[in-house]
């Protein structure tokens, strides 16, 4: 005869396995941000710049992302040209040390 499974035990391991999975990957997206010198951006700007692009479709677009992070990922400089590149959808920037802050960039308040 076969031992009743202890559906109770088995939901808590997996709640417990869920959370440690979720809580790895918040950690995992804190380092990318800061990897990428995304953490010197102002949160508005970082919800702005990440809302813009998970609402872009263009699967050429994607595409290039994905290339330029399979490159930063494996260590290869970027090939940039100035201006606008086929990956680009945002308008051409000045450098960030020449850009005037944003309110509340320091602490990420207003």
């Amino acid at each position: 005869m076969r031992k009743p499974r202890n559906y109770d035990e088995d939901l808590k391991v997996l709640t417990a396995k869920a959370r440690q999975l979720k809580a790895r990957k918040q950690s995992q997206l804190g380092e990318l941000v800061e990897a990428t010198g995304a953490d010197a951006l102002g949160i508005e700007e970082l919800a702005g710049a990440l809302l813009s692009i998970a609402a872009i479709t263009d699967p050429q677009r994607r595409e290039a992302w994905r290339k330029r992070g399979a490159a930063f990922f494996s260590g290869e400089r970027p090939e940039h040209t100035p201006g606008r590149g086929a990956g680009d959808n945002a308008q051409p920037t000045t450098p960030h040390d020449q850009r005037s802050p944003s309110p509340g960039s320091a602490t990420g308040a207003p």
